[in-house]
């Protein structure tokens, strides 16, 4: 993939696609030809066999994404407004939906779309320096693109009401305290830790891995709907060659080799 003008793409060897939101002199504010970059980078990245895994992160220390590059939005019309919310709407359900892992490494500010941009992960570890956050009511605003929504089902509504309506941000301990990371790490441990944490997963059956995520995501459609759908995920992954691999593996006390089948 090649890389793009305020999204960085990277594959590497291990299959782990490496996002970064390149735009460190503006703590990666996100703009919206980055958001239309990310859509391309996950459309391709999804059509992608050797994408195992994405993780996204920001340039540099200091920023993930400081929020969204406030001059692009405040003279829309409402039509433009409703535009913007919901193509970044799309865009990070987009990133959600993928079939594979998809981590954030969080080194710094995520704030606004940049906290959006987080919860829309399956996973985050952060720099025990981040600062996260939903500081758009003290533009006048509200959050746009999912994030009143994604904070609301991780933290509890009280918790996030919380950080909605003051929009003060909180430290990466209290994140980690209110279960919105997953762990949190110094500096430079932050993309070793999270490579580390990706790389345990690509020990696993592909397939199962995106049975897990699907059926955890209908878990929030209702009871029926998750039971209907771990079943069918379970059924389908009793059907594969790395299913047999891996009771094969498992008789004989030796590390599986799944091929993805």
């Amino acid at each position: 993939m090649d890389s793009l003008t305020s999204l960085q793409t990277k594959l590497r060897p291990d299959g782990i696609l490496v996002l970064t939101m390149n735009r460190e002199a503006q703590y990666n504010a996100m703009t919206i030809s980055m958001v239309e970059e990310l859509e391309s980078a996950l459309t391709q990245a999804r059509a992608n066999a050797d994408v195992r895994a994405i993780l996204v992160t920001g340039a540099g220390e200091k920023a993930f994404v400081a929020g969204a590059d406030i001059k692009e939005f405040q003279q829309l019309t409402p039509a433009e407004s409703r535009a913007f919310a919901e193509r970044g709407q799309r865009v990070l359900q987009q990133l959600e939906d993928m079939p594979v892992p998809v981590l954030a490494a969080v080194n710094g500010f995520a704030l606004g779309g940049g906290c959006e941009l987080a919860l829309a992960c399956h996973l985050r570890v952060a720099s025990d320096h981040a600062q996260i956050g939903l500081p758009e009511v003290k533009l006048g605003i509200i959050p746009g693109y999912g994030g009143t929504q994604r904070l609301t089902r991780l933290v509890g509504k009280g918790r996030a009401l919380e950080l909605m309506l003051t929009g003060n941000p909180i430290s990466a301990a209290e994140a980690w305290r209110m279960g919105l990371v997953n762990h949190i790490v110094p500096p430079a441990d932050l993309m070793p830790k999270s490579l580390e944490l990706l790389g345990y997963m690509l020990q696993r059956a592909p397939k199962a891995l995106a049975g897990v995520l699907e059926a955890a995501a209908a878990a929030y459609q209702g009871v029926t709907e998750g039971y209907a759908a771990e079943a069918n995920a379970f059924v389908s992954c009793c059907h594969t060659d790395d299913f047999r691999e891996g009771v094969v593996a498992f008789v004989a006390k030796r590390a599986p080799i799944f091929s993805g089948k």
